[in-house]
């Protein structure tokens, strides 16, 4: 089944001097907040699809994997439509992906949940642990550490966004070695925040509950989706 934000799917109207709108698939796989990403990406101005359809997923110009609850669950979900297969095909094609939470977190190799070991989509080599601090989950708004250099973060120095969570990567060895990193801490507890590798960007924390931080995130990466406009920037320049 196929829904999409109402006047979403199509390209902007209007003259021929206008940029597409990027087509964006959040993937319907039974997992996150779904409803929530879709509108938050639809306020960027893409074009936004709310489905699990292959050929959608694959042909889009940016793919969303939310996720929310247990590791294991979300891969027994992912794979009961082909989720897994969707995702290595769309990174192996160089094609934009972006995850949310567990979402981010399926993308690395193991996930160990409630005393299981669950293999992930193995993008990202390492694995996904307990958090080893007495206060659980980490919920609420924190600060990250990111790539200063990073159009993605382009206008978000020193803001803050929104965790919610009990499992995370935990070293720098769980990404790939030429992957861009961010950090936050909770309880003195360094963790991988988000991951830009290739085509593939992914977020422990939740941009569609972030406020203008997040939107203004996902302007970003929304913006890296079509090639730059001769003489603009690429990504979103005006203020929150």
């Amino acid at each position: 089944m196929t829904t999409t934000e109402p006047g979403q799917l199509a390209e902007s109207a209007g003259s021929e001097l206008e940029r597409p709108r990027p087509q964006i698939v959040v993937f319907d796989y039974g997992s996150g907040n779904v409803h929530s990403v879709t509108r938050a990406l639809a306020a960027t101005g893409a074009a936004v699809t709310l489905t699990a359809e292959p050929a959608l997923a694959l042909a889009a110009d940016g793919l969303v994997v939310p996720g929310v609850g247990a590791f294991a669950a979300c891969m027994e979900q992912l794979a009961a439509v082909g989720g897994v297969e969707i995702i290595r095909r769309r990174v192996a094609a160089g094609r934009p992906l972006l995850g949310i939470c567990v979402g981010h977190q399926v993308f690395f190799a193991r996930g160990r949940e409630h005393g299981l070991d669950t293999p992930g989509i193995g993008l990202f080599p390492g694995d996904i642990e307990p958090l080893p601090v007495t206060r659980l989950p980490h919920m609420g708004w924190n600060q990250l550490r990111v790539p200063s250099a990073s159009p993605l973060w382009a206008g978000l120095a020193d803001e803050r966004f929104y965790f919610v969570h009990s499992y995370a990567a935990l070293t720098a060895e769980a990404a790939p070695p030429e992957a861009q990193l961010g950090w936050t801490t909770h309880e003195g507890c360094d963790l991988i925040a988000t991951v830009e590798w290739g085509p593939v960007v992914s977020t422990q924390f939740h941009p569609e509950k972030s406020g203008p931080a997040g939107a203004r995130l996902l302007r970003n990466w929304v913006a890296g989706l079509l090639p730059p406009r001769s003489g603009a920037s690429q990504v979103d320049n005006h203020g929150n």
